[in-house]
Formats: C-alpha cells, sequence, structure tokens
C-alpha cells in the first residue's frame, strides 16, 4: 500500500489535467451546438424573420448557411419576391453541402411559381448519395409535385423511394398516393412500362394493380386475391399497410335492396321525363330488355314542346328533341352489362310533385324502404342531401354543390358530364389547343366552364371559346361570306394550381400574386380542335362556315356533342359531315340494336326519351350494385348511358361512345 503522502501528490498533479479535459470537452460541445443550429441539411421550423435576423447578425462563415434557411421558410410562408431577393444575394462560392440545398430551394421556387420542367431541371442535378433523410424527403416531395399528379414510371419510383423516409400520417398519404397514382395509369401506360429486375417493390405494387383489375367487378373475389397478394409480397408497404380504398373492401357487405322507393315527378312540366325513366327502371327489373318490340308503340309527348328551361330541370345531353342518325350500325366489339339484380325486390314509386320532399322521404322510411332511387329534380336532390338521412340514396341528378355523404351517389345525364367527357376524348387523341364553339346563353356557360375545368385537371393549358347566337344569326354570316374563324378569347375558370401543395411535411403555397389572363382575340393559327355544341341545323351551317376560312390543307379536328344527332339524318346530312367525330350514349351508338329498337318504337323515335329510358336502366342496375360503387374502388358497369363507375365522392361519371361521319357511314372512332 503507497503512504498517503504519495497518494495525496497523484491526485494534486491529475487536477489541472481533469481541468484541462473539461475545458476542451466544453469548447468541442460548443462546436456541433452551433454547427446543428445552422444546419442546412436538417428540419426548418423557424419563422423568415428570425433566420433573417440571424443573417444580419452572422459572420461570413456562417451567414450563407443562414440565408439558406431564410429562403427555406420564406418559400414554405408562400413570400415569393423575398425568397427571390435573398437566392439573388448569396455568394457565388458555396460549398458541396450548401449547393445541394440551393438546388432543391430552386426546384421548390419554381414549382410554385408553375414551371415544373424547370423545376425538375433542377432536381436533375441534385446528387441523392450527400443529401440528409430530412433533404431526401423534400427531394422525393418536390419530384412528385414537378410530376403534377401525372402518372408516370418516374412519380412511382419517387413514392416508393420516399416512403420507407416517412412516419405515420405521411407514410400513409404516401401509400395511398401511391395507389391513386396506379389506378389512373391506363393499361398501354401499364404495358409500355420498363422496370428493372431489382424492382420488387414496384412488381408487387403492378401485381397488386393486375389483381385488382381482373377481380373488382366481385368484392368477394377481390378480397381473397387482396389476402393471396399480401402473402406474396409481405415486404410490399401496401401489404403491411393496405391502401385506404382496398381496406374499405374487407369491410365490404352488400347493400340491401328487399324495398326501393322509386321517387319522380309524376305530374307536372317533368313528368315525360320521369314516366321515360320509370319505363327502363321497371324493364330492367323485370328482364324484359330484349323482348321482341311492341307492335304498336304507345303515344309519346314531344320532348322538343316540353324542355325545361330553369336550373332546376331534367337535364339530358341533347335537349329539344334531338335524335341520331338512324343509319347501318357495326357491331360493337362488347355487350353492355345485362341490367341485374334483384327481380323480387319490392319497388314503390313515389310522387314528388304532389308533395314536399321531406315528406316523401319520411314515407318511404316509414314503408321501410331500404333504399331510394331519386329524386329527379336539382333542388328535390339539394334538400334530400341536407336532410341527413340514413338510407342509402341513388340520386338521379347532381346537387350545384356535392357533398360526399356515404350514403348517397349521384347519377345524371347533364350536359356538364358530356363536356367532361369530350376534354378526356380530345386529350386522349394528343390534341392541345381547343376551340369551343358553343351557344351564346347560360346553357353555353354551363359547358364551357364544364370542359374547361376538366381540360385543366388533365394539364391542358387556356381553352378558347366563341359564341353564337343561333340559325337566324349563322345565316346571316353564311350569306355575308363571314365564316368562322379558328379564333377566340381564353376562357378563365378557377385554376387547380391556385391551392398550395403539401406533400410529406413539405408545403409548396400558391403565388401571391399571378399576371391576369389575357381578354382580347386570340389569332387562328394554333387552334387544333374544335368542340361543338350546337343542334343539327345549326351545325349544318357551322361546318361550312368553318370551310369557308380554312385552308383545305388544314387539319384541325371537330368534334361535336349529342345535341347535333338527331334522327332523319340523311345521306346528304353524313356526307356534309365528314370527319367530324360525335359523342352519344352506347345504346344510341349501335351497343344493342335489339333494344335500340325496342326503345325507339316505344318512344315514337323521340331519342330524347331514349336516353332518359336508358338511364332509367342504368338507374336500376346501379341500385343493385350500390355498394360496389360505393366502397370498390375501380369497380365500373358498361351501362347503357356510358361506362359507368363512381369518383371519391360518388358521383357516376360517364364514359360516352364516340363515333365518326366517313364517306356517308357512321363508324366507331378507334
Amino acid at each position: 500500500m503507497l503512504p498517503s503522502k504519495v497518494v495525496r501528490h497523484k491526485a494534486g498533479r491529475l487536477v489541472p489535467v481533469l481541468l484541462a479535459g473539461l475545458i476542451l470537452a466544453a469548447c468541442s460541445g460548443q462546436g456541433p451546438q452551433q454547427t446543428s443550429n445552422v444546419n442546412i441539411q436538417g428540419p426548418a421550423t423557424g419563422r423568415s424573420d428570425y433566420y433573417l435576423q440571424q443573417v444580419q447578425q452572422s459572420s461570413d462563415d456562417s451567414k450563407t448557411d443562414w440565408q439558406l434557411l431564410a429562403i427555406r421558410a420564406l418559400l414554405k410562408e408562400g413570400k415569393y419576391p423575398q425568397a427571390a431577393n435573398q437566392l439573388n444575394q448569396l455568394p457565388q462560392q458555396l460549398s458541396d453541402v450548401q449547393q445541394q440545398e440551393l438546388l432543391l430551394l430552386r426546384a421548390q421556387m419554381l414549382i410554385g411559381q408553375q414551371n415544373y420542367n424547370g423545376a425538375q431541371q433542377q432536381l436533375g442535378q441534385v446528387k441523392t448519395d450527400g443529401l440528409s433523410q430530412d433533404q431526401q424527403v423534400r427531394y422525393y416531395a418536390l419530384q412528385i409535385a414537378a410530376a403534377q399528379n401525372r402518372p408516370s414510371l418516374s412519380l412511382l419510383r419517387a413514392y416508393i423511394a420516399q416512403e420507407p423516409l416517412l412516419k405515420g400520417a405521411d407514410r400513409l398519404n404516401n401509400i395511398d398516393a401511391t395507389w391513386q397514382a396506379l389506378t389512373q395509369m391506363t393499361q398501354d401506360q401499364i404495358n409500355s412500362l420498363v422496370i428493372n429486375a431489382a424492382e420488387n417493390t414496384l412488381q408487387g405494387w403492378l401485381d397488386l394493380l393486375n389483381t385488382w383489375r381482373t377481380n373488382s367487378q366481385d368484392p368477394q373475389m377481390l378480397k381473397a386475391a387482396i389476402k393471396d397478394w399480401q402473402t406474396r409480397y409481405p415486404q410490399n408497404p401496401g401489404a403491411k399497410t393496405l391502401p385506404t380504398q382496398l381496406s374499405q373492401v374487407q369491410n365490404f357487405t352488400k347493400a340491401s335492396t328487399n324495398t326501393i322507393a322509386l321517387l319522380l315527378p309524376l305530374n307536372g312540366q317533368a313528368q315525360v321525363f320521369a314516366n321515360a325513366i320509370q319505363k327502363g327502371f321497371n324493364d330492367a327489373r323485370n328482364g324484359v330488355l330484349n323482348a321482341p318490340a311492341p307492335q304498336a308503340a304507345p303515344a309519346a309527348a314531344d320532348a322538343s314542346a316540353q324542355q325545361p328551361t330553369d336550373a332546376n330541370s331534367v337535364v339530358s345531353p341533347a335537349v329539344a328533341g334531338n335524335t341520331p342518325p338512324q343509319t347501318e350500325q357495326p357491331q360493337p366489339a362488347a355487350q353492355p352489362v345485362a341490367a341485374q339484380g334483384d327481380s323480387n325486390a319490392q319497388v314503390k314509386v313515389y310522387d314528388t310533385s304532389s308533395q314536399p320532399i321531406t315528406q316523401v322521404m319520411q314515407q318511404a322510411q316509414q314503408d321501410g324502404a331500404t333504399l331510394v332511387v331519386g329524386p329527379l329534380l336539382k333542388n328535390d336532390v339539394e334538400q334530400v342531401v341536407n336532410s341527413q338521412t340514413a338510407l342509402n340514396v341513388l340520386a338521379l341528378n347532381e346537387p350545384e354543390q356535392i357533398q360526399n355523404h356515404p350514403n348517397i351517389c349521384y347519377f345524371a345525364l347533364s350536359p356538364e358530364d358530356e363536356a367532361r367527357d369530350a376534354a378526356h376524348h380530345i386529350y386522349e387523341q394528343g390534341k392541345r389547343q381547343p376551340l369551343l364553339l358553343v351557344p351564346r346563353s347560360s346553357y353555353g356557360d354551363r359547358i364551357s366552364k364544364a370542359f374547361a375545368q376538366e381540360w385543366q385537371t388533365l394539364g391542358g393549358s387556356t381553352v378558347l371559346q366563341q359564341r353564337f347566337g343561333g340559325v337566324g344569326e349563322l345565316k346571316q354570316g353564311i350569306n355575308s361570306g363571314a365564316g368562322i374563324a379558328l379564333s377566340g378569347t381564353p376562357l378563365n375558370v378557377e385554376p387547380a394550381q391556385s391551392q398550395s401543395v403539401a406533400i410529406a411535411g413539405l408545403t409548396i403555397p400558391a403565388p401571391q400574386t399571378s399576371a391576369p389572363a389575357p381578354t382580347a382575340d386570340v389569332s387562328s393559327g394554333s387552334v387544333d380542335a374544335v368542340y361543338i355544341v350546337a343542334s343539327q341545323d345549326e351545325l349544318q351551317l357551322i361546318k361550312p362556315m368553318i370551310a369557308m376560312r380554312t385552308s383545305s390543307r388544314n387539319n384541325t379536328a371537330l368534334y361535336a356533342s349529342s345535341r347535333s344527332a338527331q334522327a332523319g339524318a340523311g345521306p346528304d346530312f353524313r356526307l356534309e359531315m365528314d370527319g367530324l367525330q360525335f359523342s352519344d350514349i352506347p345504346l344510341l351508338s349501335g351497343s344493342n340494336p335489339g333494344l335500340m329498337q325496342q326503345a325507339a318504337k316505344s318512344f315514337n323515335n323521340d331519342y330524347s326519351l331514349v336516353r332518359l329510358y336508358a338511364m332509367g336502366i342504368d338507374a336500376w342496375t346501379l341500385a343493385n350494385h350500390f355498394n360496389q360503387m360505393r366502397q370498390v374502388p375501380g369497380f365500373a358497369i358498361d351501362g347503357n348511358t356510358g361506362k359507368l363507375n363512381a369518383d371519391t365522392d360518388c358521383v357516376i361519371n360517364r364514359k360516352l361512345a364516340w363515333n365518326q361521319y366517313r364517306q356517308g357511314q357512321i363508324v366507331p372512332v378507334q
């Protein structure tokens, strides 16, 4: 044992060493702490004014980092001019870490300014290996935002790469967004994908998409198929947490159709339309759709004399009794799905014109109704929606403002619906500069707004419009040799891009100000498609008037709504319309010739009523698949009024049939 004196002496010599060590530790501890406060690779939770203050108070070695954090905060707050000013003040010489952060900030600035191509160029220069986890999340979020939700292989890869970096709600949102991007891809896009052998996660997602598309018409089969997929791809993010839409399938139960309440106005102006819908509904229920046509058709009121004039009315895409040509129709590739359901269901019809709709709904509920089909008039639909009814409702019209209720779906034959379908058809044909020729009326306003909003959603640019005032005005124009120039004024609608983008915690506000759209006429030369909403008489004048102002080499494509399709159009008219494409419901486009003949005789060739008859048939089919439309994503029906599917608000969308006049014949558009 050492003497105590020696021990004390050794301890005394250790004191200066310990003190020096503590001082060094304190100094070294201050270094990382300062660095973390100016860590441009981590989260930036402060406000811009705080970071800007730090810029003013900092020395040169940390000032640039504070500037980058300030720019990031300014962009988050939507202060683009201030952010641009700070970007211009950055020094020319930046470190590699600062340079990578600058690329992310420039990309975010460009996305906020809606310069998506420029943003993608900036992101293409980023070296992902040197990014922190926080920067990687932002990098992939910027890639997703720059893609503008347009499905593509690069968008899918960005979602898949981002998912492991996320937690909680951000991760679930990523999975849902990945699934949405997949389901929005066309089959041609899917078939053209070329993926790497190591992309197991992407391959799993594609297999899930195929599983869903193969089994979406049968909820029970879809349940089993999803479970099998989860067994085969246990490590896939979607297997661990199913997309919200698919998780709903696990709880699917068929809606009861024991007692159906059919709500229609059986008196007044809309009675003739209600009768057509009711006949279609009953014929589908009784299974007489393919029965031989009756020998004598009952007299039907002329729709042209009873067309409604207000927004509360029943609206068919082809108003004023317009009817399609009775020409030879080619055999379709596939027949629409047959109306099916419980033929033993008890159907009770209630007259909505005899008492307030609230009383009708109460009576139907007291009578034991398990499902309501109707009402038909717009204001009645709005009252039912606002009543918070517990009954399942398939409304036969749409309110002005769609409300999402888990027990309500909306099915309408609206002109807006047809305009939106036209926007899709024209865009899919590769056209990018459309001109609308529509009536100078509130009807034309509705068509134009619906088309332009849908066009913008698809990624299209500004739509041009030109108005006309009827046959008399058109005749004056053609007699004077004025013709119709392919020019118009920009149609301004509320842009979808004006709203903020939030992805995985990254918020990209809309610009504070935007330049107003021009209001002057835009000269001709750039229009590559014309969508015409006109009667047959008007179209017979409009098409030659367009030809008067365009050269024979002009290849602008012409499209028309079903408003111009009428019965009795002879070979001369079909030859005059050569090349023009027009839309209509499948029943009137040759999908079921036997049913078409039967319906035509029943309504004395009034094809406005035939359209509503087809609506009644499809209403029966939809009623018997109510919960599938509400709960099973991708569930679709090949109906007589179009290929039907429901969006997230359970608004039934219709994809119409498109035909073309060609050498005096009517042929399907390929």
